[in-house]
């Protein structure tokens, strides 16, 4: 049964489409709201099977390409939950979406956005279970193409089209690159079966082959040298989309990653090398994450490249083959990317503004809504007792423990990102209770909103103290 979750989901979405289509409900945003709960019953059969140990068995003309293993299991878990935040998230940023689609702010255009997260988290699905290139690469598409529409969705705002226009072009570049790795991968080993990938010997056309691939997951992570989309795509995109990128694209993107790098990390031939290159990208993603996001005025451009220093230190995990700290750190990040985009989404609605000035006097406007970005800014920068500090501690733990591998270098640029998180991410705290509001008026949080926020920013402490349920929930 659990193996065919994959297609319950996708038939899910396809019900909500018809049903939107050709019922045409009073509301279209309470398509999210069934949305979500149809996949909170997905991931709730996810843990009880999981917990119970029923049985994943994989009907044999799916074991080709497809596996159930805790790796994959972690990453279903996942994109199940990003999916049903961006729901949630999407129910209450309705006035701004409509605002944007339909020329008298209806809902009347609106319908199918509450649709295609559900898709996207289809692909996200498969893409976790996959154990071939190929299967890789289809799955991959389904999440890509899902995701171009919904970021120029808001047709009526140039930011949204931008975007979309940028992410389109540069993801199908990534896609060659992805394809064409592919290629010649196959050609050097012989098959596209991941877990063939056994008595791997070194060559230069498996080499040049992993290099491609490798480019195409960095653009899939933001991580260097295929970074630069990401700033503008956040900004123009609707605020519940661009966190969906910032998180279930981003930690998928990071699934696959470990999926195909783990045979080339483990082989002697090729861990050197495969290392190596991933600790340059990492050092560089840091470099560049934190140094502009110094001078960033717009929150959510700040966001974006706060993502991109967040990749660099995913990267020292994945170079050193410390794959459950990068799933710890990746469970942090989002509990704390979906409780910051949260009240962007609220501010957003109240302020019509993304800039970090429309948070000036937020301690007073709205003071429980003020502690909760505070402590969600502190576990982004690291602050002792958060859920944050714990992750980047496994990261620069294991970096220290692999001095050899990582370099001192990268670790001393580390540290420097570290410090520089603490400037840009206080940045917003001085702004809530330092500055002056340009509006007295108490900022209102919608229900659905008010319960995520708390729920997110309580876990951010109580697993900053401890840990051992993420721990749990990975293995």
């Amino acid at each position: 049964m659990f193996a065919y979750l994959e297609f319950f989901i996708a038939g899910f979405g396809l019900i909500l489409l018809m049903w939107e289509a050709f019922a045409s409900p009073k509301k279209k945003s309470t398509l999210a709201l069934i949305g979500a709960a149809g996949l909170s019953i997905a991931f709730l059969a996810l843990i009880v099977g999981a917990c119970c140990s029923c049985s994943y068995d994989i009907p044999s003309w799916m074991s080709r390409f497809y596996s159930n293993d805790g790796h994959a299991l972690f990453f279903k878990g996942f994109a199940l939950v990003s999916t049903i935040a961006v729901l949630l998230m999407s129910y209450d940023f309705e006035k701004v979406l409509n605002k944007f689609t339909s020329p008298d702010a209806s809902d009347s255009n609106a319908g199918e956005f509450y649709c295609l997260p559900i898709f996207a988290c289809t692909g996200l699905m498969w893409m976790a279970s996959a154990t071939d290139l190929v299967s890789i690469f289809v799955a991959l598409e389904l999440v890509t193409i899902s995701f171009y529409v919904m970021v120029a969705f808001m047709r009526r705002n140039v930011g949204s089209l931008e975007a979309g226009v940028k992410y389109l072009i540069l993801g199908a570049l990534s896609t060659g690159f992805l394809v064409y790795g592919i290629a010649w991968i196959y050609g050097a080993l012989g098959t596209t079966d991941i877990t063939r990938f056994t008595d791997i010997q070194s060559s230069t056309a498996l080499l040049f082959g992993l290099a491609l691939v490798i480019i195409a997951l960095a653009f899939k992570v933001g991580a260097a040298p295929m970074q630069l989309w990401i700033p503008d795509v956040y900004q123009g995109a609707p605020t519940p989309i661009t966190a969906y990128l910032s998180v279930a694209s981003k930690a998928a993107g990071f699934g696959v990653a470990i999926t195909i790098l783990r045979p080339f990390l483990e082989a002697e031939v090729t861990r050197s090398s495969v290392a190596t290159v991933l600790v340059i990208l990492a050092a560089a993603t840091l470099l560049y994450g934190n140094l502009a996001a110094l001078a960033q005025t717009n929150f959510k451009r700040l966001l974006a490249y706060s993502s991109i220093a967040h990749a660099g230190f995913i990267l020292i995990g994945i170079s050193t083959s410390a794959f459950d700290y990068v799933l710890f750190y990746l469970a942090t990040y989002l509990i704390m990317t979906f409780a910051a985009f949260f009240i962007l989404s609220i501010v957003r609605n109240s302020e019509d503004s993304d800039e970090i000035s429309a948070l000036d006097g937020l301690g007073k406007r709205n003071p429980l809504l003020a502690v909760a970005l505070t402590i969600i800014m502190a576990a982004m920068a690291g602050v002792p007792l958060t859920a944050g500090f714990v992750g980047k501690f496994f990261m620069f733990e294991t970096a220290v423990s692999n001095i050899a591998t990582v370099h001192w270098v990268t670790v001393v640029i580390a540290f420097i990102g570290a410090a520089c998180g603490f400037y840009y991410y206080f940045k917003i705290i001085r702004a809530i209770y330092w500055n002056d509001a340009t509006n007295a008026e108490t900022i209102r949080i919608p229900l659905i909103s008010k319960c995520a926020i708390a729920l997110l920013t309580i876990a951010l402490i109580i697993f900053g103290i401890y840990p051992a349920p993420i721990f749990c929930w990975i293995s």
